[in-house]
């Protein structure tokens, strides 16, 4: 096992685009999957995060509606939802690739997490200024989503990433 002494400096570094995205895409789909499942145990109602996320684009009227299936509401739903985790996806990688933070399963782990933590308090907490119904949705089950979602991105990005000079047939083999 090699020592990497101060291996998480900053270097000019690209991130791979590609794997980034899709790393956001794969996450996105896990935090759907546990924020349903969440929002069902606590309320009964699989509608309510769909309209929250709708709203954003749609407008606060969204969620004044009774919270039950709507087609163009779960399509704008769904489209915002993955716009944004692949643009997440993308933020974190452009975090993990110049600091060498896909370096190890334990390091990438712990980069995800925390991206998660703040990504929870960014939207939970600065970005109700302008959506303040997501005020409600506060709480440690949604922190522990957005964990979840870092997690899944940077780990995802750590297997799928192509690093420079690395041919891209052997890129999905690393651990």
């Amino acid at each position: 096992m090699e020592l990497h002494m101060h291996s998480h400096q900053f270097t000019r570094r690209m991130p791979d685009w590609r794997a980034a995205a899709i790393a956001g895409l794969v996450a996105g789909v896990v935090f759907l999957v546990l924020d349903l499942l969440a929002a069902w145990a606590m309320s009964g109602s699989l509608w309510g995060p769909p309209q929250m996320i709708a709203a954003i684009v749609m407008g606060r009227d969204v969620i004044t509606q009774p919270a039950v299936f709507g087609a163009g509401v779960l399509v704008t739903a769904l489209i915002v939802h993955f716009v944004l985790a692949a643009v997440f996806g993308l933020i974190l990688a452009v975090i993990m690739a110049p600091f060498h933070f896909d370096s190890s399963i334990g390091m990438s782990s712990l980069v995800g997490a925390v991206f998660g933590i703040a990504l929870y308090f960014i939207n939970f907490y600065g970005m109700t200024q302008f959506f303040p119904w997501f005020a409600e949705a506060r709480g440690w089950v949604t922190a522990v989503v957005h964990i979840v979602f870092g997690l899944v991105a940077a780990d995802m990005y750590l297997r799928l990433e192509r690093k420079e000079g690395e041919p891209a047939a052997e890129s999905g083999a690393r651990q």
